[in-house]
């Protein structure tokens, strides 16, 4: 005959995933509102600094195997992220604006050249040394956007800056895979297979982007203008199922939300599909993303690797921020507006954590090689990078009062003026 006992716990209850969700949420909005009183302080702040303290590095109440099995919640965060800065971008106003893409190129190259030569100064090998160029390249999209949409920023300069980010994240995927082989050649890959895996995963979420995309934007065509909740989730089922089938083909699942976001923007019509405002859900994988992104923060790690770490940040700010100026003054912007679009370039992390997982997952000894710059680095950045791009975002003046900054409904700040999407 079972008793009640046999139903209680006999111990303290083990943590899961659900109540990952819920500390995550609960603290993350109790380190926004602290932050929100500090008029200069972004909230990513606050969602960062409550996660270092909840972190293993701080109190411990959320323990690295939490953090390990929260990883989905963080893709799924990234995933929305990239998406929604893939659907700022359409393809041919790239290919026709020859001012942002000469940026853009200028910009990556310069960084992907800075970077190489600063880790071979500091001994790296030569493979290493390429993989941590091409992953300095990216620039972080979710800081990016949940600044600019805090602020209410809508103007030229976020709509510039946006783009800038997009191409030159799809530039850091494309560097990233022609280096690959290198690096799984040294594991001892065959030939072949060192040539074909980067390309097999570049090109099949490429694949996997434009079969969602299509069935997406063919269904978004059958909503009504006030049907924006139904566009809404649409989006993030779309999203959902680029991530379901990238992992199930091993294709990437970064490159594949980015592209997804490009080719629906792409294939839209006249759905407004990309136009569609994340709101309150989008603010909660936002939360997520920046208080694990905190909660991962490793205080000894920055410590151990501070000198290399803080080249790499100093090599890397001065080859983003001096190309995107002096190509912004070139091309005969305002000092005011070059200024703010090369700060806003600056932050790195996600997309850049994604890529040294990636690394890690296939060769993991080089992994921790590229790991042990970049993520270091990636503290760094995530640190300062938040409160810069908000003094970009005021510097340029397109950072508006909350009263003045409700948007319309169904569309993004950045979209509002109707200049960002079309």
């Amino acid at each position: 005959m079972h008793s009640i006992v046999d139903f209680l716990p006999t111990g303290w209850p083990e943590s899961n995933l659900m109540i990952a969700f819920g500390v995550l949420l609960a603290f993350g909005t109790l380190g926004g509102l602290l932050a929100a009183r500090v008029r200069w302080l972004p909230t990513i702040t606050g969602f960062m600094a409550c996660g270092l303290v909840i972190g293993p590095s701080g109190i411990g109440l959320l323990p690295q195997s939490t953090l390990d099995g929260a990883r989905v919640l963080v893709d799924i965060a990234l995933g929305l992220i990239l998406f929604r800065l893939g659907a700022a971008l359409h393809p041919w106003a790239v290919v026709h604006d020859r001012r942002l893409l000469i940026t853009s190129l200028v910009e990556s190259l310069a960084t992907f050249a800075a970077i190489l030569g600063l880790m071979h100064l500091l001994g790296a090998s030569h493979t290493v040394a390429t993989l941590v160029a091409a992953i300095a390249v990216s620039s972080s999209p979710s800081v990016l956007i949940h600044v600019a949409d805090e602020l209410h920023a809508r103007g030229p300069t976020i709509k510039a800056a946006m783009s800038l980010v997009a191409i030159n994240n799809v530039l850091a995927f494309v560097l990233y895979s022609m280096t690959l082989p290198l690096a799984l050649e040294s594991a001892r890959f065959e030939p072949l297979a060192a040539l074909a895996l980067p390309a097999y995963q570049l090109v099949g979420a490429v694949i996997v982007a434009l079969g969602v995309g299509f069935v997406t934007t063919r269904i978004a065509r059958q909503t009504r203008r006030n049907e924006q909740h139904l566009r809404f989730a649409l989006l993030v089922g779309a999203v959902m199922l680029s991530l379901g089938l990238a992992v199930a083909l091993r294709v990437s699942t970064l490159f594949t939300a980015l592209a997804l976001g490009i080719v629906c923007r792409w294939l839209q019509g006249r759905s407004r599909l990309t136009r569609v405002e994340f709101g309150g859900g989008g603010d909660v994988f936002f939360v997520i993303l920046f208080v694990v992104a905190g909660a991962n923060l490793h205080l000894s790690d920055l410590v151990e690797h501070a000198p290399a770490a803080l080249g790499f940040v100093l090599m890397r700010c001065l080859a983003k921020a001096v190309a995107v100026y002096a190509c912004g003054r070139a091309f005969g912007f305002a000092h005011r507006r070059s200024t703010a679009v090369s700060l806003m370039l600056l932050p790195m992390a996600g997309l850049a954590i994604g890529l040294v997982q990636s690394t890690a997952g296939l060769v993991p000894e080089l992994g921790a090689q590229v790991g042990a710059v970049v993520l270091a680095a990636v503290a760094v950045f995530e640190t300062f990078g938040p409160p810069l791009v908000a003094y970009a975002l005021r510097l340029c003046g397109e950072a508006r009062p909350v009263d003045d900054a409700a948007p319309q409904p169904g569309v993004t700040p950045s979209a509002a003026d109707g200049s960002t999407h079309r």
